[in-house]
Order: structure tokens, then C-alpha cells, then sequence
């Protein structure tokens, strides 16, 4: 069986969760506070240059890695072991059926004969993990599994990263799963009523894509991207202003903009922003047999970009707020609040990275 590093399960040592993503890399360490509570260590951003990582893809290694390596200085961290993120799009995920009671390595020939079936490349160009998650439904004698696939130099690259700036990978994700899993903490601080159904949107707006799942009672029902993210508006800022790209990102983060910007760019963003959730809400309605959302939460670097929330909330008339996968935590101390309010929407990936430490 050839190994994704613990893609799917696996108990994880001590780590803290490393999200590389097309802007920046974010890094977030979690520490248990007792009675079943956790804590806020250390978290810390650093910009990676554009180019560098191109639709999940490492196109120049030595930036990602200095990008790393800042971050981790930054940060002040002394653990050594990470737990990566995979783009959605890297990996190919397959809920199957096996019999139940196989040994082991019944199990890992079972699951290498069904993967064949729905992996397009030779098994040995792949990595390739799998998850039993329990029972099947309608059938005692069978189990579902789940399994994952990733290219094999896709996976390497990643792994190489850590391994230059000093860190061992130990646990690699799926960053749909990783941000689902910050996702769950938050929203089982307040579960819904026994028997009630729920179901939950997720838009992560990035730097390019939106990120979009629904989940019913925890479970995802839907999943798909759209290309739209917070580029746009910079790429307008660079058009309106003359400066370079670098520098527009730098002063859109800042709001030190001219008078005019808010109503000739930021406005016309934010309406685009909105439509755009809209009709990924109406694709959700018409595709499958669900006819409402109960929350709306938004994530991602953009998400708490002033005016957001409420253009979305207004639109869609979906009960709308911006997540903080913090939430309920205890905070280090010296940790200013007012900052993490801003910014913690950002740290939805690198957040459920670093609760693999917890995992049963």
C-alpha cells in the first residue's frame, strides 16, 4: 500500500497545521487548556509571492520554502511536526464498500483492486490512503471506506518543503476536510436541536476560488469551486492606481486607498461577491433535493472585508455570519483579540490542520 502520510486517520503527534495556499502560508498551533478545552499557542501569516503556487501546484519551491521557513520564525513555534493541506482538486476521494471483518492486509489488496477503477493514473504514480468509517448502511455484512489518492509528486512536493525548512509532515489533509473539521468545532458549541435537521453553507473565498460545501447535520452534501476570489479586486486596484501588484494587495489590507476607491472599486466587488454566492446557492437549490440553507458562514482571506457580511446577509436572506474558527478557545498570553477578529477567518485550513493533534 503506498502511503499519503495519515491523509484520512492515523493519531498525530504533537503538531501544528501549515496552510499553503495561492497567497500566503498561515500557520496555527493548538494546546489542550484542560476539561476538554483547547488553546490558541501561536498563529502567524506570511505573503508568498505571486507565481509561486499557481492553482494548488508549487511552481517555484525555494519562495514557498522562505515563505515557510518566515512564518515559522514568526510564529516562535518549537514543534517540529506539521500537518499539510492538499488542494480539493489534487486528490480524488471514493466512498466504497467492502466486506466487513477483513484483516488488514485483506483491506489494503481490496482497496488497491477498487482504486484501480477510479484513479486515471498507474498505481504507482500515486499516493493512496484509506479511512474505514464504519458500518454500511442497509448492510451489516459490508463497511464503508473512504479513499483517497493523490499524484505522487504532488504529495512529494509538500513534503520536501517541510523537510528544507527543518519540519517533518507527519499528517497530510485534505484542506475541504481540514476546514470542515474548525467548522464542526465551532458550529457543536451550539448544536442543534436532537432530531432537527441542519444544514450548513460554507463559501471560503481565497485569493482566486471560492470554496463552496453544504453540510447536512455535519455530513457534506455538496461541494463544488467557482473562480472568484480577492484578486479581482486587487487586479482593479492595480488598473485604477498604477501601482504593482504587490503594493496594491499591501494597501487593500491597510484601506490606505484614495477617497474614491470605496464606491468605484470596493462596492462594485462587494455586488460582485454577493452574486456570486447567489447563484452558487441556486445551483445548490436546483441540483439537489434541498430547498434551503439554515447558516451561511463565510471564510477565507476576504471574509471579513468591511461590508461583506451584510451585502451576503441582505441578498440571500440566509441567517449569515463570518467564522471564527477560534472560537471558544482560550487565548496565549499577549494575544491581542481585537487583531484575531480580523484576521481569523484566514485560518479556517490551518486551524483544522492543527487539530489533528486531537484526533481519537
Amino acid at each position: 500500500m503506498i502511503d499519503l502520510a495519515s491523509l484520512l486517520g492515523q493519531k498525530s503527534p504533537p503538531l501544528v497545521g501549515v496552510d499553503i495556499s495561492t497567497s500566503c502560508v498561515r500557520l496555527v498551533e493548538l494546546a489542550p487548556a484542560g476539561k476538554g478545552e483547547l488553546r490558541l499557542e501561536r498563529y502567524a501569516s506570511e505573503a508568498i509571492p505571486r507565481g509561486a503556487v499557481v492553482d494548488g501546484n508549487i511552481e517555484q519551491m525555494d519562495m514557498v520554502i522562505e515563505a515557510v521557513k518566515r512564518v515559522w520564525r514568526k510564529s516562535g513555534t518549537k514543534v517540529k511536526h506539521v500537518a499539510l493541506g492538499m488542494p480539493p482538486a489534487s486528490v480524488i476521494t471514493k466512498k466504497i464498500i467492502l466486506p466487513a471483518g477483513l484483516s488488514e492486509d485483506q483491506l489494503e489488496v481490496q482497496v488497491e483492486s477498487e482504486a484501480s477503477q477510479y484513479i486515471p493514473f498507474a498505481l504507482d504514480e500515486v499516493s493512496l490512503d484509506f479511512d474505514v468509517i464504519g458500518m454500511a448502511p442497509n448492510s451489516p455484512d459490508d463497511m464503508e471506506v473512504m479513499l483517497a489518492a493523490s499524484r505522487k509528486e504532488k504529495v512529494e512536493d509538500r513534503v520536501a518543503i517541510a523537510e528544507a525548512c527543518g519540519l517533518k509532515a507527519v499528517v497530510m489533509d485534505i484542506e475541504s476536510y481540514a476546514a470542515r473539521a474548525a467548522l464542526d468545532r465551532v458550529t457543536n458549541l451550539s448544536p442543534a436541536e436532537p432530531g432537527q435537521e441542519q444544514i450548513v453553507a460554507l463559501f471560503q473565498i481565497g485569493a482566486q476560488v471560492t470554496h463552496i460545501a453544504c453540510m447536512l447535520n455535519g455530513e457534506t452534501v455538496y461541494e463544488r469551486e467557482q473562480p472568484f476570489g480577492g484578486n479581482q479586486l486587487t487586479q482593479d486596484i492595480v488598473r485604477a492606481y498604477g501601482y504593482s501588484f504587490e503594493e496594491a494587495e499591501t494597501r487593500k489590507r491597510s484601506n490606505d486607498l484614495p477617497d474614491n476607491y470605496q464606491a468605484e472599486l470596493l462596492q462594485p466587488f462587494l455586488e460582485n461577491a454577493a452574486l456570486e454566492v447567489t447563484r452558487a446557492i441556486q445551483f445548490f437549490y436546483t441540483s439537489t433535493p434541498y430547498t434551503r440553507i439554515d447558516q451561511l458562514f463565510l471564510a477565507g482571506g476576504c471574509a471579513a472585508m468591511p461590508g461583506l457580511l451584510d451585502i451576503v446577509a441582505d441578498r440571500t436572506k440566509i441567517n449569515s455570519a463570518v467564522i471564527s474558527p477560534f472560537k471558544g478557545m482560550q487565548l496565549a498570553p499577549g494575544m491581542r483579540e481585537s487583531a484575531l477578529r480580523s484576521e481569523a477567518p484566514g485560518y479556517l485550513v490551518a486551524c483544522g490542520l492543527a487539530l489533528r493533534r486531537f484526533d481519537e
